[in-house]
């Protein structure tokens, strides 16, 4: 959704933040639900495509509940840096706890490794050139002003490194396109209030993946705003994406 002016872009803000610290608690329970586990391979593909190594300095917004970051902490090990950035104080709650829980199961400091904090995706608190990668995680849709928060990322990354986006996509093949759609739409806004006792939370996700652009179109946004190689990978028949670019 683009922007049509700052009162619908704080008004749009304030209702994704309202909607994610409401289902927090609930988020990743109901991520692994909905997705049939595949949540965690798609993540995986992720942190391969933006190049994830050893010493690497990546900055994953929009983390939420920070699974993405933790994967990424795994590959860029002790000498790398991850930055996880949100502006749900109660994802990153929850977070924070996951961090202490992995200290405590894998016997590693994590918080070596990753540094959570409260951020806008639209206004990213760092110096141009500061990082080997960007990651953003199912939040692309949820932000605004697509080019501009594109623009962002580009500029705090060096030159060289990559950006990439996990997130809801557009499937191709007609009967599986009405299958998916038919999920999203009366499925999983079932599941969530069973489940969750918020069917709304779930509505809008429906809402906003019908929004959001194909994912053909997020790489022509990121060929506009300067990325080269821009390209996108369909994931599970097309109904997530990663699509990714180079400064």
């Amino acid at each position: 959704m683009e922007k049509s002016g700052s009162h619908d872009w704080m008004n749009k803000a304030e209702y994704v933040k309202e909607v994610f610290n409401h289902i927090a608690e609930h988020y990743d329970l109901m991520n692994t639900i909905m997705t049939f586990g595949m949540d965690k391979k798609w993540r995986s593909l992720a942190v391969r495509q933006v190049r994830a190594r050893p010493g690497a300095k990546i900055l994953d917004v929009c983390c939420g509940t920070g699974q993405l970051s933790f994967e990424l902490a795994k590959a860029v090990g002790l000498q790398g840096k991850i930055i996880g950035l949100d502006f749900s104080e109660k994802m990153l709650a929850i977070a924070g706890q996951r961090l202490n829980e992995q200290n405590i199961k894998q016997k590693q400091d994590y918080g070596e490794i990753i540094t959570l904090i409260q951020g806008d995706a639209m206004n990213l608190p760092f110096k141009s050139d500061t990082f080997d990668g960007v990651t953003i995680g199912w939040g692309l849709r949820n932000l605004s002003d697509l080019s501009e928060s594109i623009e962002e990322m580009t500029r705090v990354v060096k030159p060289g490194g990559i950006i990439v986006s996990l997130d809801m996509a557009k499937p191709h093949f007609n009967i599986y396109k009405q299958l998916f759609w038919f999920y999203i739409e009366r499925i999983v806004p079932l599941m969530g209030r069973i489940l969750v006792k918020n069917e709304r939370a779930y509505n809008y996700l429906f809402q906003s993946a019908k929004e959001f652009p194909s994912q053909q179109e997020i790489a022509a946004i990121f060929a506009d705003c300067g990325l080269k190689d821009t390209r996108y990978r369909n994931l599970s028949g097309g109904v997530v994406a990663l699509v990714s670019g180079m400064k």
